[in-house]
């Protein structure tokens, strides 16, 4: 759940030649505006091509035949909402007044009304059987929350690392194969709409500016996305271009650290209809400055970790027909921190460090989306270029002796990567609400990344010089062909099953060379195929009610180790595909007219030959099976809506991981769990809203969520304990027509917790690291609307 949507336009593809001259017979019955419409598509067999609703209020019963339009008129003649024509096959809904909308607060939509996409069809969330999460964009101004890692207390089982920014992994239902980032994939794929933004990197990190929805699917899904999906998908869904009105807007916030710097942020948007109404345009950008709150007495300097965030998007949509809607986007973004967020235990906020360690991030993305909508089906081709840099400098003093034979007593270690992605994405789909449906789809990609490091070092006089490098490339194509069909065997019982035949090349070559031992290189090849199944059986116990069970599979490509003055183990050399199969029952209910909401699950899950990232004693990452683990756990998300204007969420996870078998080339022995996997974690979110003055609405939140305790490695030896915290934030607000105000505390007890036991793999296993919440920080945000 963890959100409700309350976006600004509806739009349908009709079916037909002409705009659904032919009457429909529809029976839908009175419900919210926004389950109403949802109703109304799919009953006329007409494609949603976005997402909205109108705000609160109940539409009337629709029981009759009529054409598309004439029931758009029936249900919106009492709403907030117009309607208009685009084409001959397509029409689309917008609030009423538009420029008030743009800047007033609307009641929260039920989480039974939002549509989501990731599943690559449009459809409500109470009607998949899958575990999905939405945050909507009114639930993103209302709780501030500007980048993924804000984001995961309002989502059950979604967790992130605290490394930095730009430097996090996500981790969904404690599906963690460690705190490290290296050469296995990510676990969870991160996408900008459809395109993805990640392999093996980080989490780029970028800011979650003019953004219509997150959307969360928990649970392996091998089956459309493939190996970058072990356990879910993260999707950022970005506001379209509107081209029926002109629209801009404008924030800006300061806030002040306790102990710390002040920070600040610019962001805003606008919009352009073009073409006479058929398309549009749409430019936002963004400049954020966070301030440092750690001081290193070694260095003489105060608020060391300071991080600058600025980027911005270019986005344009039009419809040159009747059929075919085409989105062009363009997304930029640099991130630079001046040093590293973590200290020795017992340190508090100060440090003593012999060098800055500092890490930038530089992000840039082209996009293309191709939609064409027929009678019986629908196409989408989806074209990315993602280009992503990021690097690192670690004090590696601890292991200079390692490399060199002189006495070093300082070494440098930069780590840098480069990876360049290109994939393409064709997927047909069924269109209409008949008792068949189906999707099949065709999925390419390309990724590059050179991965050079370098490790300087000195000693007691003299410059740094290279005494180590390693020069690595990686060549990845990846060929899918998936597909689902979905059939209700009978009434208000579907089955569906699908699945993902995949091949993968992967090329690897490395020069290394090392002032101790002799140089050495390779250039090795390995091909990876299979095929990742998925079936589901679903229950429509009533309207809005559904109980589930599912099974699906996850799958990630073995690999090449490089690196290290000295060669590895020949056993170390490679490391295997490792395998998650998910077992799972869940049921999504609604009562109280829909004021009340629940999303739950139950699932088990067996992970075959783990991959993980670790560091060798020297400091180098290299990636290994470590062996096979359980995890079992529930996942619960509720809402309810008062119609006071008091809206709360709750959520939670519950899960239990097990180390089953351990790999004796890795290790004789590991921890009892999953690094990184609490055995609980959870969150609740207030909204409150009123009318006080004329077109004055106060907004009052409150937010907090807990992280249980867990371990950072798999290796008992270098396993320190971190979590077991909470991070809360209050703010209150007023906004009416063009403008808003909001004063906002986070952190208020201006508590000190270790939220990540890990800083530098050069120190790690020498010095206890932690990493410290920011402190209480108290701020502001001032908005206005053109």
């Amino acid at each position: 759940m963890g959100g409700f949507v309350c976006a600004s336009a509806l739009v349908f593809a009709a079916g037909g030649a002409e705009a659904a001259p032919e009457r429909v017979r529809f029976d839908i019955d009175a419900k919210p505006y926004s389950e109403s419409l949802i109703d109304l598509a799919l009953q006329a067999d007409v494609s949603l091509l976005g997402a909205s609703a109108c705000g609160g209020g109940v539409a009337a019963a629709l029981k009759g035949a009529y054409t598309v339009p004439e029931a758009l008129g029936r249900l919106l003649a009492d709403s907030p909402c117009s309607w208009r024509v685009l084409g001959s096959r397509s029409v689309q809904v917008s609030a009423a007044a538009a420029a008030t909308a743009a800047m007033t607060p609307t009641p929260p939509v039920s989480v039974s009304e939002v549509l989501v996409t990731a599943t690559k069809r449009v459809q409500s969330t109470q009607r998949l059987a899958v575990a999905v999460s939405v945050i909507s964009a009114e639930q993103l101004a209302a709780t501030g929350a500007a980048d993924p890692g804000e984001t995961s207390g309002q989502l059950a089982g979604v967790l992130t690392t605290n490394l930095g920014p730009s430097r996090d992994k996500l981790i969904l239902r404690g599906l963690s194969d460690g705190a490290f980032t290296g050469r296995s994939r990510s676990t969870v794929g991160t996408y900008l709409d459809n395109t993805p933004i990640n392999y093996n990197a980080p989490d780029p990190d970028l800011r979650l500016v003019d953004v219509e929805r997150i959307e969360v699917v928990r649970g392996p899904q091998g089956a459309l996305y493939g190996g970058g999906s072990l356990s879910g998908i993260y999707r950022i869904v970005t506001r379209k271009p509107d081209p029926a009105r002109r629209s801009a807007e404008v924030s800006a916030s300061t806030s002040w650290t306790q102990d710390g710097a002040p920070s600040g942020e610019l962001e805003g948007y606008a919009n352009l209809p073009l073409f006479d109404g058929d398309g549009g345009l749409r430019m936002s950008a963004y400049h954020e400055l966070q301030g440092g709150y750690l001081d290193d007495i070694n260095l003489g300097r105060a608020d060391v970790d300071r991080t600058r965030r600025y980027g911005g998007r270019l986005s344009v949509s039009f419809q040159p027909n009747d059929i075919w809607t085409v989105d062009l986007a363009g997304t930029v973004q640099n991130l630079k921190s001046d040093d590293t967020h973590y200290t020795a235990r017992a340190s508090g906020l100060h440090r003593a460090h012999r060098v800055a360690e500092p890490h930038g991030s530089s992000i840039g993305l082209l996009a293309a989306t191709v939609r064409g909508a027929w009678g019986w089906g629908e196409l989408v081709s989806s074209t990315g270029l993602v280009r992503h840099k990021y690097s690192s400098i670690y004090d590696a003093s601890a292991v200079a002796s390692l490399y060199t034979a002189n006495g070093s007593e300082r070494a440098i270690y930069s780590d840098a990567a480069r990876t360049e992605m290109f994939s393409q994405d064709f997927v047909l789909t069924s269109r209409g609400a008949g008792p068949f449906q189906w999707l099949a789809g065709l999925y390419g990609s390309d990724t590059v990344e050179d991965s050079p490091a370098t490790l300087m070092a000195r000693g007691p006089i003299g410059p740094l010089a290279t005494v180590y490098r390693d020069d690595r490339r990686d060549r990845i194509f990846e060929l899918a062909a998936y597909g689902e069909a979905a059939l209700e065997i009978t009434p208000g019982w579907t089955l569906a099953v699908g699945g993902r035949a995949f091949s993968i090349n992967r090329k690897t070559t490395s020069d290394v060379v090392s002032e101790r031992f002799a140089p050495r290189s390779f250039e090795r090849r390995a091909d990876f195929s299979g095929v990742s199944p998925k079936v589901s059986l679903q229950w429509q116990v009533s309207p809005g009610d559904l109980i589930y069970a599912v099974i699906s599979e996850g799958f990630r490509a073995g690999g090449l180790n490089s690196g290290g003055a000295r060669p590895l183990a020949t056993a170390r050399e490679t490391f295997g595909p490792d395998r998650l199969r998910n077992y799972e029952l869940g049921a999504k209910l609604h009562a109280f007219d829909g004021r009340l909401v629940a999303h739950s699950a139950l699932f088990y899950d067996v992970w075959k030959n783990i991959q993980t990232d670790q560091f060798r004693p020297s400091g180098i990452p290299y990636t290994a099976n470590v062996g096979d683990a359980r995890v079992a756990g529930f996942e619960a998300e509720l809402s309810y809506r008062w119609d006071m204007g008091l809206t709360v969420q709750a959520n939670g996870l519950l899960s239990q991981t097990r180390i089953i078998r351990v790999n004796p080339d890795y290790a004789p022995e590991l921890t009892r769990g999953l690094p990184g996997a609490p055995g609980f974690s959870g969150g609740v979110l207030a909204i409150y809203q009123r009318p006080v003055f004329r077109d004055l609405t106060l907004r009052l939140v409150g937010e907090a969520n807990y992280v249980g305790r867990s371990r950072v490695s798999f290796d008992p030896a270098l396993s320190p304990e971190m979590g077991g915290y909470v991070r809360a934030k209050i703010s209150v607000g007023v906004r009416g027509r063009r403008t808003g105000a909001e004063l906002f505390i986070s952190n208020p007890a201006n508590a000190y917790s270790d939220t990540f036991a890990y800083g530098n793999p050069f120190s790690f296993s020498q010095v206890r690291q932690v990493t410290p919440q920011r402190p209480r920080t108290i701020g502001m945000t001032l908005s206005t609307a053109f």
